[in-house]
């Protein structure tokens, strides 16, 4: 695998134990349907969050949110329409993203809560 697979792979998993020692139930990972793709679903106090994660070993050049354009948001909403309606759930949902920033040893993580909102298509 490349090292930029492995650092993504170790990012999302330092993201879940992140949400995981925050109190979030890990409903999913990497789940996918067709073509839809969801990083992380989880739940907390009734409530479906989805999380994009965004991993990247510095920030010189960008910030790792920045990577979330209108383009992933879109493809982000429809797989969690997708997810919703297969598996019949009606709870409020929310769109967050955590970056994670750094080494293996050494990540900095970051949630942003209600990081988007679904766009009128």
């Amino acid at each position: 695998m490349a090292k930029h697979n492995d650092l993504g792979k170790d990012g999302e998993n330092a993201a879940v134990t992140y949400l995981e020692n925050h109190g979030y139930i890990i409903r999913h990972r990497n789940w996918r349907k067709g073509h839809f793709e969801l990083d992380i679903v989880a739940a907390k106090a009734n409530e479906l969050i989805v999380v994009e994660v965004k991993t990247r070993s510095n920030t010189l050049f960008a910030q790792p949110q920045d990577a979330v354009t209108l383009s992933k948001i879109k493809r982000t909403v429809r797989a969690a329409d997708a997810y919703i309606k297969l598996f019949q759930l009606d709870v409020p949902v929310r769109f967050d993203i955590i970056t994670v920033t750094g080494t293996k040893d050494n990540f900095k993580i970051e949630h942003i809560k209600e990081a988007f909102f679904p766009p009128l298509f």
